[in-house]
Parts: structure tokens; C-alpha cells; sequence
């Protein structure tokens, strides 16, 4: 115990200690959102991989996914790799850099608003974000209370008001860039934690290869007397396992906290060596936290059960963890709470930039009162950013001491809200003149809407469109899917307003720069 607590304590103190050291990059508003546009590769490419990894990831999704598909799960860690995080790097990363620059925008609503030349597309994107970032954000505590308990034996209550505390206090002191530290170490921590867990559970369980011929011997409730399933190379549900792979590493091209990363971009140098950094990062992180869900089956003897004998999947990561030695409990800790409050000090610094920037600043504006300051929106920012934490917490509290499940579900539901709406419009934003405002309009809508309706008939237990769909993870795919349709078709019938702005904006791309002849060679002289 006095190990676990004094790694604790250790861990705290450097948090708030680094909220302290860059308080003073925290002064205006370009500093405080963004870093001054001036963030390095490895702490963008860690800021990147510790927002896109959470606890819901290492003890939600990872026992949930690896339960149903085995190990065939880890095909979810490695499509996080290589289109979460590889192809993001490489599609989005220059061109948002350099976009987001031009149009002075902050912010993806503020992007929307300037790139389309339509203020009520920035309000419209800053209320779906305000809308589904605050169950998001209270997801993130999940997996929490069972860890803790295990450990020390703490409520939940306290677990949550003390992550909450310590988030905040270094998010208002050092903004971005203290984000961006402390995301530096809390990944380290992941990257470590996640490799120790993997060794150690193997090993109690025999190692590697007689982990394997155990799980060999398990039949799948898909097919009853089939065993093998859960070693099998695809799983036994491949077409499931394909739309959580889609969802999970497609759907972090349209999520604000994400592609915000790339405002921050330092240089060229930062983007190539972020890309690979990110990459190794999320092999590591996401491919071992699903190639350690994928041997949850192994715990079915000693996981917990619901009454009608379906798994409580936030309860077998947990399981699994229970036998390891104090130390490495102290370990799984730290890492959780890193990967917890990594991203939840990126959602609530989105959220709190976004209303601030997009909606009430401008709103002020065209009250005809006098333009909010710099001072004025930095206070605004920092006092929203306290109000998301606090109502994140509070949902979380209501939600664990209650019978209220529905705030666990809507994590998934979010994602694929904010996905579906914003994924093909940013996307076509960056690379095509042609993108209309109207086309963007039918995202958004076509987002929501799709994500709501899978809601409610989950809540009045109907089937939306099929059984298929009922799902939030393939109905959030379905919405992703209908904007890259929707959003080229309805452009090619509608048309773009301003064409000489839009042809101004995408000059930015065109402007000629010097590169050294390791990258380019010179033209010949013949």
C-alpha cells in the first residue's frame, strides 16, 4: 500500500510541477489553445496517441472487444496504427497546418466558418461539440471505481474529484502546452505500463504459447462447438470486428480534440517525425491494450456477470489484473489515470476554446457590445473549462451511484456523432475548392440525426434500420460512410459562393518553399 500511495503522490506532484513551469505560455489566447503554434514532434505525436487512448480504451473496450473477437482484436490496435494514426498524420497533418494557419481559425468549428464563408456553420459545429464532448468526457472515468477499489479500496467519488482536481489544476495554469508535457509523460507511462501488464499477465498464465493453446480450446456462442474461434486470424465475427476497427480508427479524422493537434504543428520536421512517433505509439498502446483484451476469456471462471449471464466487460481487464504483485498494480494505476486524464485534459480544453471562440466571443460581437478582449476571452476559456470538468464529474458520480447506464453507452454514441458530422467535411474542406456549404449542412445533419436515431431506439429497446445497426459503433460507421457520399453529391449540385476567396485559401498550399537535396533533388541543367 505504501508503494502504490507513494507513486501516487509522485505522480501528482510532477503534474501540477509541470502546470507550474509553463504558466507562462499560458498569457493569451493563441498560447493557451494552441501553444503559440510552436509544439515540437514528440510532444504533438504524444499528445496525439494519449488523447486518442484512454481508460475507456484500456479497460472498456479492450476487455469488450477482446472478449468477443479474441485476439483477433488486435487487428483493432493495429487499424488505430496505421489509419488512426499513419494515414491522419499524412492526409491531414500538413494541410491543416497550413490551412488553419491562413484562415487564423483555432478551432474546427472556426475552420468550418471560415473556410465556407458561413458563421452559422462555426455555431452549429461548436453546439454538436458542446452537445456530445460532455458525455464523452464523463465516459472517461469509467473503469476508474473498479481499479481503485481493487487497489486502495477508495470510493469512486473520491477517485473522480481527485482526477478531476489535479486535470484541471494543470490545464488552467499552463493551457496547451502544459497538456502537451504532461501528455509527454503520461505517454511514456503508457508506453512502459502497457508492456509490463502484457508480460506479466502472460506469464501467470504460462506464458505466451500455453496462453494460446487455452484459449484454443474455447468454443464461440457464435458457433457453439467451434473451438479455436478466439485464435483464429479474423475472430469469429469479422464483419463486426471490421466496423469497430472503421469506427475507432477512421472516425479520429473528424474528432475536434484530434485534429486540433495539427493546429499546433511546430514545422515541417515536426510532421515527419511526429507521424512515425504517433504510429509506433499507437502500435504499442492500442495493439497491446486489444492483444491483452483478447486473453480475457481465460478469466471467465472469476469475471462478473450480469443477471442474464452476459460478461460486464468493464470488469475483466480488473479481473485480469488482480493477481499481479503490488508494484505492478501501482504500474496499471498510473497508467490508467495517465491515459484518463491525457484525454480528458484535451476534451475540456476543446470544449471550453470552442464555445468561447466560436460562439460567445462572436455573439458579444453582433450584440453591439464592444469585442470580448484578449483578457476577457482567456478568463472565458479557463471558466469553461472548469464548468466541463465539473459537469463531467458530477454525470460520472450520478451515474455510478445510480441505475442510470446510459452515459456509458453514449460514449460510443458520441464518437460517431461527432465523426459522422464533422469527418467528410473537414476532410473535402482541405482538398476540395468544390466543397459547399450546403453539403456541409447535410453532414452534420445526416450526423446527428443518424446517431440519435440509433440512440433513442436503443433507449425504447427498437431496431434502428436493422439489427446490424443497433450498434453504435456501425451505426457511428454508417454515418461516417454517408458524409464521404453525401457531401461530394450535394456539391456537385450546389454551388460555391465565393469562388475568388476559395481560390485565395488554397493558395496557401502553393506557396514556394526551400528544402534541402536530401528531399528533393535539383532540377538538371540540361
Amino acid at each position: 500500500m505504501f508503494v502504490k500511495i507513494l507513486i501516487l503522490i509522485l505522480f501528482f506532484a510532477v503534474m501540477i510541477g509541470v502546470g507550474i513551469a509553463c504558466r507562462k505560455s499560458a498569457n493569451d489566447v493563441k498560447g493557451f489553445v494552441l501553444g503559440g503554434r510552436n509544439v515540437g514532434s514528440w510532444l504533438t505525436a504524444f499528445a496525439f496517441g494519449t488523447s486518442y487512448f484512454s481508460a475507456v480504451i484500456f479497460v472498456g473496450y479492450a476487455g469488450q472487444f477482446g472478449w468477443k473477437y479474441g485476439l483477433a482484436a488486435s487487428w483493432i490496435g493495429i487499424g488505430n496504427a496505421l489509419i488512426g494514426s499513419l494515414l491522419a498524420w499524412r492526409i491531414l497533418g500538413r494541410r491543416t497546418r497550413l490551412m488553419s494557419q491562413h484562415l487564423q481559425s483555432s478551432t474546427m468549428p472556426d475552420f468550418f466558418g471560415n473556410r465556407f464563408g458561413a458563421p452559422s456553420l462555426r455555431t452549429a459545429a461548436s453546439i454538436i461539440v458542446f452537445i456530445f464532448l460532455i458525455p464523452y468526457t464523463a465516459s472517461l472515468y469509467n473503469g476508474l471505481s473498479r481499479l481503485f477499489g481493487m487497489a486502495f479500496g477508495i470510493d469512486y467519488v473520491w477517485c473522480v474529484i481527485g482526477m478531476a482536481v489535479l486535470t484541471g489544476a494543470y490545464v488552467l495554469l499552463g493551457g496547451y502546452m502544459a497538456t502537451a508535457v504532461n501528455d509527454f509523460i503520461q505517454g511514456i507511462i503508457m508506453l512502459v505500463g502497457i508492456c509490463a501488464v502484457v508480460v506479466s499477465v502472460l506469464n501467470g498464465n504460462g506464458g505466451f504459447m500455453e496462453s494460446i493453446k487455452t484459449m484454443s480450446s474455447i468454443s464461440s456462442e457464435v458457433e457453439p462447438g467451434l473451438n479455436g474461434a478466439f485464435v483464429s486470424f479474423f475472430g469469429p465475427q469479422p464483419l463486426s470486428l471490421l466496423g469497430v476497427i472503421l469506427l475507432t480508427s477512421l472516425g479520429t479524422w473528424g474528432l475536434p480534440q484530434m485534429v486540433g493537434k495539427f493546429y499546433a504543428i511546430k514545422d515541417e520536421g515536426a510532421i515527419r517525425k511526429g507521424t512515425v512517433i504517433s504510429t509506433i505509439f499507437a502500435f504499442i498502446v492500442a495493439g497491446g491494450c486489444y492483444f491483452l483484451g483478447g486473453f480475457g476469456r481465460l478469466y471467465g471462471d472469476v469475471i462478473e456477470y450480469a443477471p442474464n449471464g452476459t460478461p460486464i466487460y468493464d470488469s475483466i481487464i480488473p479481473s485480469m489484473l488482480e493477481t499481479l504483485p503490488d508494484l505492478m498494480i501501482g504500474v496499471v494505476i498510473i497508467l490508467v489515470l495517465s491515459a484518463s486524464m491525457s484525454t480528458l485534459s484535451s476534451l475540456v480544453l476543446t470544449s471550453g476554446s470552442t464555445l468561447t471562440l466560436d460562439i460567445i466571443a462572436p455573439a458579444v460581437k453582433t450584440t453591439g457590445n464592444k469585442a470580448m478582449n484578449e483578457k476577457s476571452q482567456l478568463l472565458c476559456i479557463r471558466i469553461l473549462v472548469l464548468f466541463f470538468i465539473a459537469v463531467s464529474s458530477v454525470i460520472a458520480i450520478v451515474q455510478a451511484k445510480s441505475s442510470v447506464t446510459f452515459i456509458a453507452q453514449l460514449m460510443g454514441i458520441s464518437w460517431g456523432a461527432l465523426a459522422g458530422a464533422f469527418l467528410a467535411p473537414f476532410l473535402y474542406g482541405l482538398y476540395w475548392k468544390k466543397t459547399t456549404p450546403v453539403a456541409v449542412w447535410a453532414s452534420f445533419i445526416c450526423g446527428v440525426a443518424i446517431m440519435c436515431g440509433c440512440m433513442y431506439c436503443s433507449f425504447t429497446g427498437k431496431t434502428f434500420i436493422s439489427p446490424f445497426f443497433t450498434s453504435p459503433i456501425n451505426a457511428g460507421v454508417l454515418a461516417m460512410v454517408a458524409g464521404l457520399v453525401i457531401v461530394p453529391i450535394i456539391s456537385i449540385f450546389t454551388r460555391v459562393e465565393n469562388k475568388n476567396a476559395v481560390e485565395d485559401m488554397f493558395e496557401c498550399y502553393n506557396h514556394r518553399v526551400t528544402v534541402s537535396a536530401s528531399t528533393a533533388l535539383q532540377e538538371s541543367d540540361e
